[in-house]
């Protein structure tokens, strides 16, 4: 049995000689590393909060203020405290304890220290200005207007000449914007008219009007209230009632996977495989709790918003009866490993110091090796976080408050992350893709639904055969956030002690069966298109994000016959605390392409309309980045009028149409670490989630290199009117006939 004998500092019996104490210096040291690490965390952290609170100043920068405010009063011979200890020597006998010249030194490096001050103040205010201004986004890649060119020249200037750390800039980005309700209600309007008959759009119109004159201005003045009070007055409201709240399972619904790399294996060992993983992912949290790692910058200029990041490790999400809340704590020195129905807690610092690659194989391999049974409930528990969120809320309350079930339950959802040593055998297989694509993609979105912890921040899921992915939660961050011997004798792997009663058991096999008929009710379908890619759809200067949300309009009309309600994913982060925004990709100029190539309308007419609707496309998503987009304020009007408690028609109607067509695109991240160009073996599957809409799909896509594109479709086999395989082949078939238009050869 891997269970490790805890060391213990000290020890003392009582005896009639009286009592025998007895130490153990190895524990001792042990506990003294563990402290000295802690306080440099905390060193670290102070640090940085510093270096955060005077950017874009810097020490340089100070001292070059400092010796220039001095030097210029010396040389006017003016006095450089500017009076200030005259007038403090009012009330304080300051000369008493300063001559005249020491108080004109330290008044003058307190002025001058004053003067940094304002200058970084000023520069902050600036630079805030300067990145609320997004009209860059509106030209075309390399030709930049020379208002451009001097914009990110200013910006560049007042990002200041410091190394920005990850959350340098948090500071210097401008709130996002409430948009007026007038552009709301007229985008509104034109989102909808493509899926409406006329009487239906005529009802809608007079409906949006009765909400704009009579209810709007009041919700409206109260989200200006938040938004000069909040940081964003979308993010807490969008993490509270759209994740925390659901009380449906987060299995499929809400948690998101992310598969290996599609064609390289760097090892068949399972043990290895994950030693080398874990260990680059606690590196990876290092670098990120010294804020070591650079902020993500569009053209090396522009920076995005990093606070999505702070909770990626040692964070679970906690159930509750109403809402659920998301449990951090600042330090974690495990994590939690599940193996054939078994709970492990494997430390991951000796020493004082990380534990090495090699060091961390071992414990997994004493893992693999240990042969002992479940105990009874254990195997299965974690099918209580894939259920629905009232049971597993009662059950966690009730039988796992307490003893040694609340102090595993603490060992698993405190761990730095959870991990899932699997017994299957997972890989994209050249002779069968479809099928061992889907297999792959089915178990890293749910398993066996009790072998991964649905609610820590991400799993870690290893293969027997070395292949892996992750499992991740989706309140914390969004995908983009996601997606970086020597021999000695350490204690092993703790095996984690339940006591679960049978009333808990029983809610543990009903939790499972809500979970399991979820699951089998999940079909998933992955594309790797390789007929071609960005490369090929730039030649046709056109967005090959573009190019593909208007292929899946052509696709799901061929599959339906009808347009859709659909949701593009984009990201908000230009903005403090911004995380997503909703572009409704189903435009008038999508529809009018679609229809041209049903009717078989001439070439020059297709190819017309498909420029206009891709230019219609890209004004949308650069709509939506800037703060311009309609569903994350229609969402904030109908939460502050069910406080105010107003009844809206308008609202209740919008707020229930469903996403018939969920999709996302996966972004390619760190692309500078991998030349796919001469290394295309390198290219990553990407990743997938679960259909928003029961009778509708969910398509995730991954723009690799220049030549493909890996979909991931997913839909339920429940509904008659949905077949991932089938929306598949038309998503290819749109692809080609769209290719086709501009005569380009393969």
């Amino acid at each position: 049995m891997a269970e490790a004998h805890q060391a213990v500092a000290f020890q003392f019996t009582v005896s009639p000689d009286g009592i025998d104490l007895q130490l153990s210096h190895e524990a001792l040291r042990q506990v003294y590393l563990s402290g000295l690490h802690s306080w440099k965390k905390r060193f670290i952290r102070f640090r940085n909060g510093i270096m955060n609170g005077v950017y874009p100043g810097s020490a340089p920068g100070f001292v070059v203020v400092l010796a220039g405010y001095m030097g210029r009063a010396k040389y006017v011979q003016a006095d450089p405290s500017l009076g200030l200890f005259c007038k403090l020597g009012q009330y304080i006998p300051v000369s008493n304890y300063m001559s005249l010249e020491t108080q004109r030194r330290v008044g003058g490096i307190l002025v001058g220290t004053g003067l940094w001050v304002a200058i970084i103040y000023t520069m902050r205010n600036v630079l805030k200005f300067l990145l609320s201004w997004h009209g860059w986004m509106s030209e075309r890649h390399g030709a930049a207007t020379w208002k451009s060119r001097v914009w990110l020249a200013l910006v560049r200037i007042f990002s200041g000449i410091q190394t920005p750390t990850l959350c340098s800039f948090q500071t210097s980005l401008p709130n996002l914007p409430v948009p007026s309700v007038k552009d709301t209600m007229t985008r509104y309007l034109e989102s909808v008219r493509p899926l409406l008959e006329e009487k239906e759009y005529k009802r809608m119109e007079v409906l949006t009007l009765d909400f704009q004159k009579n209810y709007a201005p009041k919700l409206q003045w109260y989200l200006r209230l938040k938004s000069l009070w909040a940081t964003n007055y979308v993010s807490d409201w969008w993490e509270e009632y759209i994740y925390l709240r659901s009380r449906n399972p987060i299995m499929v619904n809400s948690n998101y996977y992310v598969m290996d790399f599609l064609y390289v294996f760097p090892t068949q060992r399972q043990a290895a495989r994950a030693g080398n993983a874990i260990h680059s992912i606690m590196l990876y949290r290092k670098k990120l709790d010294r804020a070591e790692i650079k902020p993500f910058l569009l053209q090396n200029t522009i920076p995005m918003c990093s606070s999505q990041y702070e909770r990626m490790f040692n964070t679970s999400r906690v159930p509750g009866i109403d809402s659920d809340t998301l449990q951090h704590v600042s330090n974690s020195r495990h994590i939690a490993v599940y193996h054939r129905g078994r709970y492990f807690k494997v430390g991951m610092f000796y020493d004082g110091r990380l534990l090495l690659p090699r060091e961390i194989e071992q414990q997994m391999e004493r893992i693999l090796a240990d042969t002992s049974e479940p105990q009874p409930g254990e195997e299965k528990l974690a099918a209580l976080t894939a259920g629905d969120r009232v049971p597993w809320a009662c059950a966690r309350d009730a039988y796992l408050r307490l003893g040694k079930n609340r102090q595993s339950l603490d060992a698993v959802e405190k761990a730095a992350f959870f991990v899932t040593l699997d017994d299957t055998e997972q890989r994209h297989d050249p002779n069968n893709p479809v099928e061992s694509l889907r297999r792959y993609a089915k178990s890293l979105l749910h398993g066996n639904c009790y072998d991964r912890w649905f609610d820590k921040s991400f799993n870690l899921i290893v293969y027997k055969n070395g292949t892996m992915g992750l499992n991740a939660e989706h309140s914390w961050a969004d995908a983009p956030i996601i997606d970086t011997v020597t021999h000695i004798l350490l204690p092993g792997p703790q095996r984690l002690q339940w006591s679960i009663p049978s009333e808990c058991q029983s809610m543990i096999d009903n939790s499972l069966a809500v979970a399991q008929a979820l699951a089998d009710d999940v079909d998933i379908h992955i594309i790797p298109f390789e007929d071609f890619g960005k490369g090929l759809i730039k030649k046709c200067k056109t967005s090959p994000d573009a190019f593909i949300q208007i292929a899946l309009q052509l696709a799901y009309f061929r599959d339906k016959g009808k347009f859709c309600l659909t949701y593009e994913a984009s990201m908000t982060r230009l903005f403090r605390e911004g995380r997503t925004e909703t572009v409704r990709s189903c435009t008038m100029e999508t529809c009018a392409f679609v229809r041209a190539i049903v009717n078989a309308e001439p070439k020059e007419k297709k190819l017309s309309l498909l420029q206009t609707a891709a230019k219609k496309h890209q004004q949308m998503y650069r709509m939506a980045m800037t703060g311009k987009g309609i569903d994350r304020h229609l969402f904030c009007l109908y939460l502050v009028s069910k406080y105010l408690q107003l009844d809206s028609p308008f609202l209740k109607e919008v707020l229930s149409e469903p996403w018939r067509l969920s999709t996302s695109q996966t972004p390619l991240q760190q692309p500078e670490l991998f030349d796919l160009v001469r290394h295309p073996e390198l290219v990553s599957s990407g990743g997938g989630f679960g259909p928003v809409a029961d009778d509708g799909y969910g398509v995730a896509y991954i723009i690799v290199g220049e030549n493909l594109i890996n979909f991931h479709i997913s839909c339920k086999r429940s509904s008659p009117e949905t077949d991932s395989h089938r929306f598949g082949n038309h998503i290819r078939q749109a692809m080609l006939d769209m290719l086709d238009l501009f005569q380009l050869p393969l």
